[in-house]
């Protein structure tokens, strides 16, 4: 196939990943990008927005520039469904057809606990952590509870780090403000070991660095229910002036009529090439996909980075008439970051490893937002 037309669902880490792997590799490729906004969100930096250290104008980057640096159609609209076997991508402004697809419009978080409108979560976007910002500094003393949750049916299906590193950023700005001691914080959690996907050594290590900074822990009870003043658990009440959760995660709602093979946490099926399950020529990248792996497989934007280059190869190799061969590896790099330090964990299929907070994996993880950026710019 000379020109083949290639959708990309979505405008995240894969999504972009994608675009730049495919147009690497095949010059001749129309490729489109559907997605609501040309804008790019870095969401690791949004750890960084409540306490200042990052503005809005930090965290979302246009997109212009890039799609016209790599020859790419931007079509502003909204995903609904999928037809024609995935050949025709259905949206809010018409349908788009494709000789194959890569699916990357991200999940979304599980919001059926019951008062969950009084928690706010880091990882909805700027507003919301604009929004945890101002409660941040209009609350001169109180209580502040940190926590997050997962989808029962997926273990893979959450996002604890942002949780770990929004806590003890907290923690150190209140420090360095002078107003630690009039402020309270609490971690909470169903698990009696939150973070396991970390590691054994990661999951230790942390709550170690919890007891150092005087953190409250209530864990191995499952919330119940939020409230404008704390959460009931199965073991009680914490009280809080201020709730920041993390939900557990499932797939985007869009895939619910498609006919797309979705796991038993509701995310769209892959095999171990990223290819949908049943469908020929469409691929998923990143959060909105369930792939085989460990079950500590995390939900980052690392590993959605790997999954979009895998399903770009393979997508072309498909296109040519090949069969797949390019296989992401399970890998989990994460530098918890504490406003002045950093605490690095990494662990594949091989071995677990934690290093010790330094201001030099601060200074890392500041330097390595950067170079992406930069690529994007």
């Amino acid at each position: 196939m000379l020109k083949p037309e290639i959708s990309i669902l979505g405008a995240g880490f894969a999504a972009l990943t994608a675009a730049q792997s495919i147009r690497k590799r095949s010059l001749e490729a129309k490729i489109t990008i559907i997605a609501p906004r040309s804008q790019f969100e870095y969401y690791p930096s949004l750890i960084w927005v409540p306490t200042g250290l990052r503005q809005r104008k930090d965290i979302l980057h246009s997109l212009d520039g890039f799609f016209e640096r790599h020859d790419i159609n931007y079509k502003q609209a909204t995903v609904t469904g999928l037809s024609a076997d995935g050949r025709t991508v259905e949206t809010s402004d018409g349908s788009v057809t494709n000789d194959a697809l890569i699916i990357a419009t991200g999940g979304r978080f599980i919001k059926k606990m019951p008062g969950i409108e009084h928690a706010l979560t880091i990882c909805e976007g700027i507003d919301a952590a604009e929004a945890i910002r101002d409660r941040l500094n209009a609350l001169k003393s109180g209580r502040i509870a940190l926590g997050f949750g997962g989808n029962p049916n997926e273990p893979a299906a959450m996002r604890g780090g942002p949780m770990f590193e929004l806590l003890f950023g907290i923690d150190t700005w209140l420090r360095k403000k002078g107003r630690r001691d009039d402020v309270e914080l609490v971690f909470f959690s169903g698990s009696p070991k939150p973070g396991m996907r970390l590691g054994e050594k990661a999951v230790t290590k942390l709550l170690e660095e919890m007891g150092k900074r005087r953190i409250d822990r209530h864990l191995g009870h499952k919330p119940l229910n939020f409230s404008p003043t704390g959460i009931e658990t199965e073991a009680g009440r914490v009280n809080a002036d201020l709730i920041l959760f993390m939900p557990g995660m499932t797939g985007p709602a869009w895939i619910a009529e498609t006919g797309l093979p979705k796991s038993e946490g509701g995310f769209i099926k892959a095999d171990k090439f990223c290819r949908v399950e049943g469908f020929a020529h469409t691929y998923v990248a990143g959060d909105a996909g369930s792939f085989p792996g460990p079950d500590w497989l995390p939900k980052q934007a690392h590993m959605a980075d790997l999954q979009a280059k895998a399903a770009a190869d393979n997508l072309l190799l498909g296109l040519e008439g090949k069969e797949p061969e390019k296989t992401p590896k399970p890998e989990l790099i994460c530098i918890v970051d504490t406003l002045d330090k950093g605490i690095m964990v990494y662990r594949d299929q091989k071995r677990s490893v934690i290093l010790p907070g330094s201001r030099a994996l601060h200074w890392s993880k500041r330097a390595f937002e950067k170079k992406y950026l930069k690529a994007l710019r």
